[in-house]
């Protein structure tokens, strides 16, 4: 009887052992695969740096375009402005326009 508790103890410290290499092997080839994704994602980001080095000198001429479109823009919506003016003065009749000036 003690041998046979003997065996079964020793097989299932075995099933075990084995159990927790395969789960050790696995965790290590996760670790790989994570260790050369990191490698892919560094020179990624490393890439992106010095790709958006030169933005800030593009950003200011952006800004500086932009401001100058505003001021056209800020002329035309003046000009769309008296033009619903107008329409508004002549939708509502001559009756009204006349007495209105």
């Amino acid at each position: 009887m003690t041998g046979l508790l003997l065996v079964i103890s020793l097989a299932l410290g075995a099933v075990v052992v084995l159990v927790l290499v395969a789960y050790l092997i696995g965790i290590i080839a996760a670790l790989a695969l994570a260790r050369g994704s990191l490698a892919r994602l560094a020179g990624c980001l490393i890439a992106v740096r010095d790709h958006s080095g030169p933005l800030p000198e593009h950003m200011q001429t952006i800004n500086r375009d932009l401001a100058a479109l505003l001021q056209g823009l800020l002329a035309v919506n003046g000009n769309l402005g008296a033009i619903v003016g107008v329409a508004k003065a002549v939708q509502s009749g001559p009756d009204r326009s006349a007495s209105a000036v």
